[in-house]
């Protein structure tokens, strides 16, 4: 681990509950990092949207899945990196549904390609689970 980079992990069980807690974390850390507050606001509400995501489809709602959040400051940029130890999921499939679908639910991923800057699966350690890691550049 470098310390010069790496900002904060945290590990959580998949409980929507346990989200709040991440919240204030992300905001710490997107003040550590530079952030402005839309900046901020944007990684909150992308994150938080990815680890609901993480809990209703990766773990189908069961409170005892794993997540792990790791926090880094790059140079201009805070990133974000998700992993969960659910089964593989297949990256090409993940997508938004249309727009004109007007229902609640189902834009995760239009969200999150709206509010961050590089977003995208990475292969995880091992190769177990699911890394999903997002950025939002301070500039």
């Amino acid at each position: 681990m470098d310390c010069n980079d790496q900002l904060v992990t945290l590990s959580f069980c998949s409980r929507t509950s346990r989200l709040k807690l991440l919240r204030c974390v992300l905001r710490d850390a997107a003040d550590i990092a530079g952030l402005d507050q839309q900046a901020t606001d944007a990684v909150v509400l992308a994150v938080n949207e990815a680890c609901t995501n993480i809990i209703q489809h990766a773990y189908g709602m069961d409170p005892n899945g794993r997540i792990d959040v790791t926090l880094m400051q790059e140079q201009g940029a805070l990133v974000i990196r998700l992993r969960d130890y659910a089964h593989r999921i297949d990256a090409e499939k993940v997508c938004s549904r249309d727009l004109d679908d007007v229902r609640p639910g189902g834009l995760g991923v239009h969200l999150i390609d709206c509010l961050m800057d590089e977003y995208g699966f990475i292969d995880p350690p091992e190769g177990v689970g699911n890394l999903f890691q997002m950025k939002k550049y301070t500039g």
